[in-house]
Parts: structure tokens; C-alpha cells; sequence
């Protein structure tokens, strides 16, 4: 009996391992569950509609389990066809035995889908933007699919598995701007999507090792790492500086080579709408050329900058919902193509804040007009600035610059829309040659302080000729106190013990009082009064030395020894003023030595070589407004020459001016005491004398034109002021 049992149960297990073995590998032809499984699929989905030909019944081994395979069954979506490559059902086993059978999983596999049929797909589907992409901006590609379909014991779909790889992929971001090659393969299910090994070229831009993943909960969570390589020059940048506005300030010609790796992960609600993201990226620029649309002219620069390149350099950016983004980025950099210099820049920046730290070098020659200080183009400069930047605020922290022994330190200084709100302090101190030049403090307290030991002043007169609407100290309505105790003026002139104290009120002096020492008992004294009742300024200068303030004014050139007095009664709008210099010298006055030379007095023109013209009194009264300086009456007078004139000079530059003038005084005077003769030639009337000389000069600076006439009958108003000045001198 026990032989009978273990023959049998031999054979048995034989039979259904042959059964295994053939179902596993042959299989069993059936079309059986046909209608079944077209049926069920079509109740779960009015939408799909599949025919199946030939069923292999088989058997797999690994997931030990029963299904049915097909080969190229047609399938299609409303009405619309899917090329399929394979089908296979699997079956419940025990489900078979009870004559019900169930369908446990699908498994759908494509051939390669044109790009063009899957559209045609979408556009039976519901809208989408991901199905509205696809429709309008995919142009080319294909894709294959794996997909997984498991169903319950109603045989309705409760989860998936698809997978599967697109190829050669064209999509339009722009009419010229189009994404080329791309290829991925692709995994998702019901609760994730993963897109891995995304390659895609792009006019210059290649991406690769990309991939993303789209989790999906209660919230929806995407995660997408990749590397861009950018490769940019003149052909193809234009394309993408297209993106930019139009006033954009390079050129449609940008060089660039980079490496980036980026991180991205965005939150989704159930509604789409972003939560937060946080985007890293870092990257490798080997070279970047910026071409400026408009060269940027710094008034401290001596050259103007008309491109920026960069290399070996390093940057890092983080953008994130939670407001904490950064840039950073170190290397070097060069102006205009000139000797590449090192940099560091950071900066931690929200929607309405930029915190800023820039460490550099500078090589670029440098010029201070206001201290006087240069700095050549071998020497190193070192700059750090910590700057807060908002919307119409700015803070500087901290700005240091440092070259050799110079240096300049700003701390704390607050603007708002272009006014000076506080400062805490400025210090100042430069050489030239190893002489100190520059040694100057300024505090902001309560009041504002500025002292030092050394000022360099010589081009202080150019900074306040310069025309300028800076509204930079409007805010300020302080007491001030200067101390300085060494200052160079033109003309080599040294000013020692400088005080003054007064009261600045909205950016400008309402009170002054001051005074220098030139040495020898020669000084300099500055006052000014405000009277409140009139709204009116009234300011007074005395220097025993006219020189150092009438230095940068060209029609004083020449000017040499005397004193000056000049009051000014200050308005509003306008102001009226008058100067006197007493008892001068001109030397080598290029405009006086060319009205000279018209008239044809040779005499005269060598005085102003040499010892010079001498003069002893010249009076200006001018008025002054927005738009133009009056010259209402010059007048000066010597004892070889003597000059009358008035005329006008334009913000714009254009300069008028139109007088007589008369050489040889001595001579009119010996002449005029000839009896007969000096009656005739200079008559006792007012008004009839002779050898005068009329001129007229118009033009801009450096372009004036001179005419002259030089046979004119004096005016009663050029002997009326002689006169008057003779009974001054008496």
C-alpha cells in the first residue's frame, strides 16, 4: 500500500511539474477568459475598449502565479489607438478553482508611441496645463510604458504601477528657444512619480543627471536634483537675454562658461498652491565677458568701465519661502580687460532687505578730487563694505578702503531717498611721497565735528563750482565745529589754526564764523548772519591772500599779491554780491595778453610777461540765480591800464561779456596838460576822451571768441567811474 501511495503522489507531483514547466515556458493557448476581460475592463472604463486575439494561459514562476498573456491586442482610448506590445492578466488561482475567476493585475507593456498619437490621446482627456503643455509646446519624441494596473474584489482599479522611458524629446519654450533631446525614464504610482536621468541640450545649455520625484499626500512634495553645463558667446546669448527688459545693461553679447548643480523641493497644497520651496544651486564659472550697453562712468575712476569679466569662480544661491536666500560668489574679476583682481560677495536678501558684504582688490587708477588724493594703477587697493540695502533706505555699516598707508573708514552712515539721515563717523588719512596730506575725523552728534591735523584743499574750489542738484545733506540741521590745523590751498599757500563754528540748517549754513591764519599777520575771516524776518543770508570774506579762494575761477588767472573783501546778501532763489581786490598784479593773464595784442599796444602785452600789469582797485557787483550769473559792472583800474565791463554766464556754460578798456592812463594824463593840444585830443567835457579801446567776449569756456575796436570815444559812464575812484584815493 505504502508503494501504491508513493507511486502516485511520484506521478502527481511529475504531472504538475510538467503542467509548471510547460505553462511556465509554452503555455496554454485559450480564449476563454476573452470576453471576460474585455468586458470588465470596459465596465471600469466606458472610455477603453480592448480586443483581444490569442491568450497564452501561463504560469510565472517568480510571482508564482496564473496569467494571461497577449501579443499586440488593439486598444484604444476614445477611439483613439494605443500601440501595445503586450498584455498580461493575472488571475486569482483559488478564484479558478471556484469557477469565478478574479483579476488580480494587469500588466500593460507599449512599443514606441509617437509623440503625435499621444497628443491626439490627451486631447480626448480632461484639460489640464500638463496635457495643455504637451498639445501646444511638444513638437517631437517618443516614449514606451510599462504599466501595472491591480484591482480589488469588484475588480476596480486601486492602485497602479507605470514605468517607462522618453526619447528624443522636443519641447518650444520660445519661437527660437526650443529644448532639445530630451530622454528620461520615468517610474510612478499612486502616490509617487519619479523622473530619473533627464538629458536635455538647449541652444548652449546642456542638461544632465537630472531627476525629480512628486510625492503625494495630504500636500504634494517635489524634490528634482540636476547639473547644467552653459556654454554662451555671441551667437546664441541673444536668445536668452531676450528674457530681460529691455533696458537690460549689456550688450546682445555674453560669454560665459558654467557648471551648475541645483536642488529643488517645492510643497504643494491640494489646490496646487505652492506652500514653501527652497532652491540651492552652486556652481563653477570658468569664464563670464560683459559687454556694457552703456559705459559706467564712476567719478572716482579715472577710466570708464566698459566690460566686466570674471573667472575661476564660485558661486552659491538659495532662494526659499521662508526668506532666508543668499548669494554668494568669490573669484576674480577684471575691468576693461585689465589685470584680474580677487572678490567676495555675499549677499542674505528678502523681498524688501539685501544685506551685503563685498570684499575686493582694485588695481584701477583712483582719483579724490575733493581730498586731492590719487591713487596710480600698480598700487593694491583693499575694499570691505557691509552695507543694508532697502527699498529707499540704505545703511553702510562698515566701508574700509586701504592702499599702502592710506586709508579711508566710513561707519554708519543712513540714507533715505538720497538724504543723509546719521552718521557715526568718517575718518580720513593719506600721503603723497610720504608727506601726510589727509588727516581728518567727522562725527555726527549732536553736533557735527570735524577736526584733524592735515587737510589737503587745493581742488576744494572745482567741487563747489560743479553744478549739482546732490540733495544729500536736505536733512541735516545741525551745529557744526571745524578744528584743522594745517591746511594746503592752491598756490601753495598753507592755512594753519583753521576754526570755525556755525549752524547748518536743511544741508546749508545759516551762521558762520571762522577764521585762518596765513602767517606774516595775513589771515582769512568768514562770517555769516541769517535774519530771520527777511529769510535772508548775509556773508563776508577777508583774505589778506585772494589767490587760494580765486584759484579755480579762470578769469582771475594770473592774479598775484593784494586783498579781498567780498559780502553777499543770500536769498532764496537769487543772490547779489560784491567783490574788491586792492592794490594786485596780473602775470601772464592769457585773456588780457590777447586783448592787448588785438589792439596793437605791443608795450602794454610785454608788461604782462614779466613783473606784470599792476592794478589798484577792482570792483565786481554780479547777481546770481539758478540759471545765470549777472555780471551787472566790473570795473578795474591801474596805472597802465583800466577796464569797464559787464555781461552774463549761462549754467550752461555760454559766457558774454562786453566793456571798453584803456591803456596807457599815464599818457592821456601827460597829454592833457600840452596847452591847445591836450584840449583838442582829451577835451575838458565828460565823455570825449580818447584811446579807447571797446572789446566783446562770447563763447563757451575754452572757446570764447574776442573782437575788438580799438578806436572808441570814452563813455561819461567809464570817466564817471574813474572820477569816482580818484576822489576814493584822495
Amino acid at each position: 500500500m505504502r508503494k501504491v501511495i508513493f507511486t502516485i503522489s511520484i506521478i502527481f507531483i511529475t504531472f504538475v511539474i510538467l503542467i509548471i514547466s510547460i505553462l511556465s515556458t509554452v503555455g496554454y493557448e485559450t480564449n476563454k477568459f476573452n470576453n471576460f476581460i474585455e468586458n470588465k475592463i470596459s465596465e471600469n472604463n466606458k472610455s477603453v475598449n480592448l480586443k483581444l486575439e490569442k491568450i497564452k494561459f501561463k504560469f510565472d514562476i517568480k510571482k508564482f502565479n496564473l496569467f494571461l498573456g497577449t501579443k499586440t491586442p488593439s486598444l484604444k482610448y476614445k477611439n483613439q489607438n494605443i500601440s501595445i506590445n503586450s498584455i498580461k492578466v493575472y488571475l486569482d488561482f483559488v478564484s479558478l478553482i471556484t469557477s469565478k475567476p478574479k483579476i488580480n493585475k494587469v500588466n500593460i507593456l507599449s512599443k514606441e508611441i509617437n509623440l503625435d498619437q499621444l497628443k491626439n490621446v490627451l486631447k480626448k482627456t480632461k484639460p489640464s496645463t500638463l496635457n495643455s503643455y504637451i498639445i501646444n509646446q511638444v513638437n517631437a519624441g517618443e516614449f514606451i510604458f510599462n504599466l501595472e494596473l491591480y484591482f480589488d474584489e469588484d475588480l476596480k482599479i486601486n492602485n497602479y504601477i507605470t514605468k517607462g522611458e522618453v526619447r528624443d524629446m522636443n519641447t518650444n519654450i520660445t519661437k527660437d528657444l526650443i529644448i532639445k533631446k530630451i530622454n528620461f525614464n520615468f517610474f510612478a504610482d499612486q502616490s509617487d512619480i519619479l523622473v530619473k536621468n533627464i538629458k536635455a541640450q538647449m541652444n548652449g545649455v546642456v542638461i544632465k543627471e537630472g531627476n525629480f520625484q512628486i510625492q503625494k499626500n495630504k500636500e504634494i512634495n517635489l524634490k528634482s536634483d540636476f547639473k547644467t553645463e552653459i556654454k554662451l558667446n555671441n551667437k546664441n546669448s541673444a536668445k536668452y537675454l531676450s528674457f530681460f527688459k529691455k533696458n537690460f545693461f549689456v550688450e546682445e553679447e555674453v560669454n560665459l562658461n558654467t557648471s551648475l548643480d541645483n536642488i529643488l523641493n517645492i510643497t504643494f497644497d491640494e489646490t496646487f498652491k505652492i506652500k514653501n520651496y527652497t532652491l540651492n544651486s552652486k556652481g563653477d564659472l570658468k569664464n563670464l565677458i560683459l559687454k556694457l550697453k552703456k559705459s559706467i562712468q564712476n567719478p572716482f575712476l579715472k577710466n570708464k568701465i566698459e566690460n566686466i569679466h570674471f573667472k575661476n569662480t564660485n558661486y552659491k544661491i538659495r532662494y526659499d519661502s521662508n526668506k532666508k536666500n543668499n548669494f554668494s560668489v568669490s573669484g576674480n574679476y577684471s575691468l576693461n580687460n585689465q589685470n584680474y583682481q580677487k572678490f567676495q560677495f555675499k549677499n542674505n536678501f528678502t523681498d524688501k532687505i539685501n544685506k551685503i558684504d563685498l570684499n575686493l582688490d582694485l588695481f584701477e587708477q583712483l582719483n579724490i578730487d575733493f581730498i586731492n588724493y590719487e591713487k596710480i594703477e600698480s598700487d593694491l587697493a583693499k575694499i570691505n563694505l557691509n552695507i543694508i540695502a532697502e527699498k529707499d533706505f540704505i545703511h553702510i555699516k562698515k566701508f574700509n578702503f586701504k592702499e599702502n598707508k592710506n586709508l579711508f573708514s566710513i561707519e554708519n552712515l543712513k540714507l533715505r531717498k538720497e538724504n543723509l539721515i546719521s552718521l557715526g563717523q568718517i575718518k580720513v588719512k593719506t600721503y603723497k611721497k610720504n608727506d601726510l596730506k589727509n588727516d581728518l575725523t567727522v562725527e555726527f552728534g549732536k553736533k557735527v565735528k570735524i577736526y584733524g591735523t592735515s587737510f589737503d584743499a587745493k581742488n576744494l574750489g572745482k567741487y563747489f563750482n560743479n553744478k549739482s542738484n546732490n540733495k544729500l545733506l536736505d536733512k541735516i540741521n545741525k551745529n557744526i565745529d571745524i578744528d584743522i590745523k594745517n591746511i594746503d590751498t592752491p598756490l601753495s599757500k598753507k592755512l594753519k589754526n583753521f576754526k570755525l563754528i556755525g549752524i547748518i540748517e536743511k544741508g546749508k549754513f545759516v551762521k558762520i564764523s571762522s577764521k585762518g591764519d596765513f602767517g606774516n599777520d595775513k589771515y582769512l575771516d568768514i562770517t555769516m548772519k541769517n535774519d530771520e524776518k527777511s529769510n535772508k543770508k548775509y556773508l563776508e570774506i577777508y583774505s589778506d591772500f585772494p589767490q587760494p579762494l580765486l584759484a579755480e575761477y579762470p578769469f582771475f588767472k594770473g592774479l598775484m599779491e593784494g586783498n579781498l573783501t567780498f559780502s553777499s546778501i543770500i536769498d532764496v532763489s537769487q543772490s547779489s554780491s560784491k567783490l574788491l581786490i586792492e592794490d594786485f598784479k596780473v602775470i601772464n593773464a592769457p585773456g588780457m595778453v590777447k586783448l592787448l595784442s588785438l589792439a596793437d599796444f605791443g608795450g602794454l602785452a610785454d608788461l604782462a610777461e614779466g613783473e606784470g600789469l599792476s592794478f589798484e582797485r577792482l570792483e565786481i557787483k554780479m547777481s546770481k540765480n539758478d540759471k545765470l550769473l549777472t555780471i551787472d559792472e566790473l570795473f578795474a583800474v591801474g596805472p597802465s591800464i583800466s577796464v569797464l565791463m559787464d555781461g552774463y554766464s549761462e549754467v550752461g556754460g555760454l559766457v558774454s561779456l562786453r566793456g571798453t578798456l584803456v591803456p596807457a592812463k599815464n599818457l592821456n594824463k601827460f597829454l592833457s596838460k600840452i596847452p591847445v593840444i591836450g584840449d583838442i585830443i582829451i577835451p575838458k567835457e565828460v565823455g570825449e576822451g580818447l584811446f579807447g579801446v571797446s572789446f566783446k567776449m562770447k563763447g563757451n569756456p575754452g572757446k570764447i571768441k574776442t573782437t575788438i575796436n580799438p578806436i572808441k570815444t570814452l563813455t561819461p559812464r567809464f570817466i564817471t567811474k574813474a572820477l569816482e575812484k580818484s576822489k576814493k584815493s584822495k
